[in-house]
């Protein structure tokens, strides 16, 4: 049987042209998913694998919609042939039931992890630029400096719990929490 596997990261992507590759290319079972192709956690992916059987067929669109990771994608391999399956990529035309398409995925894979890399470089390079240039990129912190020396005192002076700290200026204890052990660990140093 041939099982079809899409995936999109986000949630404003679309599978559909996917799921249409898969049914031209004979898939009788689909398995669609909403999840980062570098995710280890993904519940259809391995609701599929647990599925597989000898003479099965995995089939992707493109190698990366299996996973964005290479150390993964070869564990996944694994478990593909440990079953007895095979496994196909549409857009690359790697089929792992023929010697050719084995040596194929790995080179491919290779090249795939190769891509994630340099993005990642990129990304972190990007972000050590905009560093210098005195923006720190993220989400904005909840507590100003004086909040956080406010809740310090409130707390330590004992006229606040946490808890009630935190009902206070509107965020989760667990804020609060970071704030009192940031403060405890800039006094011991």
């Amino acid at each position: 049987m041939n099982f079809g596997y899409a995936r999109v990261s986000t949630d404003d992507q679309a599978t559909a042209a996917q799921l249409d590759a898969l049914r031209d290319a004979k898939c009788e079972r689909m398995f669609e998913e909403r999840a980062s192709g570098g995710r280890w956690d993904r519940p259809e992916l391995h609701r599929m694998l647990d599925q597989l059987r000898d003479g099965d067929v995995v089939v992707v669109w493109k190698l990366d919609r299996l996973s964005r990771s290479l150390k993964d994608l070869l564990s996944i391999m694994e478990k593909i042939d440990a079953v007895g399956a095979g496994f196909r990529s549409l857009t690359e035309t790697i089929d792992t039931t023929t010697p050719a398409g084995r040596m194929m995925m790995q080179m491919v894979g290779v090249f795939a992890e190769f891509e994630r890399e340099m993005i990642r470089e990129r990304t972190r390079a990007g972000l050590e630029r905009a560093r210098k240039k005195g923006r720190h990129p993220g989400r904005k912190p909840k507590l100003s400096d004086d909040q956080r020396r406010e809740i310090r005192d409130l707390v330590r002076s004992g006229k606040r719990t946490e808890a009630e700290a935190a009902r206070l200026f509107n965020v989760h204890r667990s804020t609060i929490s970071r704030v009192m052990r940031e403060a405890s660990s800039d006094a011991t140093a």
